[in-house]
């Protein structure tokens, strides 16, 4: 997945609430509710410290106060250290740190210090978002269609095949394609079958890989994906219900399933 910009985090709550309007509209569950049902746990009264990452490209403007912004939306106590990196580290576990958020240009992570339990973002998000994607109300069948196998995509791949869903893949990357369908027992989508999904899972850092002889009409398209795979023509068209926010459905999957 790409790397967030500044740019991407504008209005985040304004973002939220509208993808948090169409999860419930499609699913007939809140976001949390989903968390809840998916992780079997509900947040408690969990401490979140978050640690500023100076490593790679260095510090995303608004990164870390979107996070604290999430945490405290979410009904838990956070707060951002004053210091960065090692430093950062120690001051939130002296201060009381329940649960530890923190990110380079390669991995973000949760870890929660009390019971050990550790995710990464991109396992949580492409949980969470192929969760999202296989709720969806008037689905015409069990078939859904996983666009793009990275470590997102593989993630949300591999929690559907273990729901028992018939999945269907694809990637330009003919390894990553084999990797799945060896693993997981995912199908490669072919076009030529004019196979139309009405449940999508995008997740790809690209923009258009989405077209119409992939989707049926009033289909759901679920992506964390920046910029979004789905292009507005073809959603317009085929009146997609779109879930498509950067940053607050993959944190609260995280510390969801840290508790």
């Amino acid at each position: 997945m790409a790397l967030l910009t500044p740019e991407d985090l504008d209005n985040l709550s304004a973002q939220f609430e509208e993808s948090e309007s169409t999860i419930e509209r499609v699913t007939g569950s809140k976001l949390t509710d989903i968390c809840k049902e998916l992780y079997g746990k509900d947040l408690g009264s969990e401490k979140v410290g978050i640690i500023p990452i100076t490593a790679g490209n260095g510090i995303i403007s608004n990164f870390t106060s979107s996070l604290l912004f999430i945490a405290q939306r979410l009904g838990l106590e956070g707060f951002i250290t004053q210091h960065t990196d090692v430093a950062g580290y120690y001051e939130a576990i002296r201060d009381g740190a329940d649960i530890l958020l923190m990110a380079d240009d390669h991995l973000f992570i949760a870890h929660n210090l009390r019971n050990g339990k550790l995710v990464t973002n991109h396992e949580a998000t492409g949980i969470i978002y192929s969760e999202i994607a296989s709720r969806f109300k008037d689905a015409a069948s069990s078939e859904i269609l996983v666009i793009g196998l990275g470590r997102v995509g593989y993630a949300g791949a591999k929690h559907l095949a273990e729901k028992g869903f018939d999945v269907y893949a694809c990637d330009p990357n003919r390894d990553f394609l084999d990797k799945a369908a060896y693993e997981l027992g995912i199908k490669e989508y072919c076009k030529e079958d004019r196979k139309k999904f009405s449940m999508v899972f995008e997740a790809t850092p690209n923009a258009n890989t989405i077209t119409e002889g992939m989707i049926a009409e009033r289909c759901l398209v679920s992506t964390p994906g920046i910029p979004c795979g789905l292009p507005q023509e073809v959603g317009r068209k085929y009146r997609v219900d779109l879930v498509m926010e950067p940053l607050f459905i993959g944190v609260t999957s995280m510390l969801y399933s840290v508790i």
